[in-house]
């Protein structure tokens, strides 16, 4: 399973611009403190909270009974019992009221810190550069740098989030406007897309296993922790080779899908068989998505929305998928 911090930045089109930055993401900001933050998200997260170094951002998922995605984190280490992560933006809120249910008496406080933080993101080939003029230090990629004035978050994938105080944003964002070009959220969303990494939000909640969105790839899940919510189902998906179905990238000629759309092929008829995860504007037109598709639909064409709706062109993810792509096809 290869490491994160080895999967290369998106590819963004000649013509754009060197770096861009975003004021609004998409993101939010959720808070773990107490001494007992890192026993309670061992047993709620996906991922090993014993493995991950101060400095180092750890992927991880929230999970349903049912093994079912309710969230997905980046997560990293904030003072000696604290955790931060960042979240979808729509869910930020709902995340943390569910999370805060089961502390019970548990020492730890769960906090959604939306409210008096600002998220911008920074992306393209430029993006170092540009995030490192408007906070003046940038760790490497799957690292974070956590300063009085403002925390910068190195995705593995390249792309640069910066999470500050709301009133001291403005500074941050008028230094980024004389290195880099404002984009909108959509734009921003693109650079995740096109990094094959997935953001779980309202429309998607509940849908997918981890493994069908690639999250076990992306190291997001560990498969030697104890028990935590939603375990015992992620767990048999791995070791009893029941996978049917994985995220893959494409291209449509048609505007983005929702979030949710079904995807739709010739060997499942009126039958949907996948779903959108995040979709976004392509550079070149038309737009770039990622979809869990079952396996064998993958050897014919594909449609997004309706039996007969806009085609799904393949695109190549950044990284490598298990070599069993498609249970129907011949071993070599």
């Amino acid at each position: 399973m290869p490491s994160t911090s080895a999967i290369p930045p998106s590819a963004a089109p000649a013509s754009a611009p060197s770096a861009v930055y975003c004021a609004s993401p998409g993101l939010g900001l959720l808070s773990f403190s107490g001494p007992d933050a890192e026993a309670f998200l061992q047993g709620q997260l996906s991922n090993d909270l014993k493995a991950l170094a101060p400095g180092a951002v750890q992927l991880s998922s929230y999970n349903s009974p049912k093994g079912r995605m309710l969230a997905t984190l980046v997560l990293w280490r904030e003072g000696a019992d604290g955790f931060r992560a960042l979240v979808a933006a729509d869910i930020a809120e709902a995340t943390a009221k569910r999370l805060a249910m089961f502390v019970l008496r548990s020492r730890l406080t769960v906090a959604d810190l939306s409210p008096s933080h600002a998220v911008v993101g920074i992306a393209g080939a430029g993006a170092r550069d540009a995030a490192r003029a408007a906070v003046g230090s940038v760790p490497e990629a799957g690292h974070v740098d956590v300063r009085a004035e403002a925390t910068t978050i190195a995705l593995p994938d390249g792309r640069i989030v910066v999470a500050i105080a709301s009133a001291d944003v403005l500074a941050v964002r008028t230094r980024l406007a004389d290195v880099a070009t404002e984009v909108g959220t959509a734009a921003w969303q693109w650079f995740g897309v096109r990094a094959g990494v997935p953001m779980i939000g309202a429309a998607t909640r509940d849908l997918f296993v981890p493994q069908t969105a690639n999250w076990d790839v992306l190291d997001g899940v560990s498969f030697h922790k104890g028990c935590y919510t939603g375990q015992e189902i992620i767990a048999r998906t791995q070791y009893l080779g029941r996978l049917k179905e994985r995220m893959h990238l494409f291209h449509s000629d048609a505007p983005p899908p929702s979030p949710g759309a079904k995807v739709f092929g010739a060997v499942f008829g009126d039958q949907a068989c996948g779903a959108v995860v995040e979709a976004a504007p392509s550079p070149d037109g038309g737009s770039d998505l990622l979809a869990v598709v079952q396996l064998s639909a993958l050897d014919g064409p594909l449609h997004v929305g309706t039996p007969d709706g806009p085609v799904l062109a393949p695109l190549a993810l950044p990284y490598a998928l298990p070599i069993a792509t498609n249970p129907n096809r011949p071993k070599v």
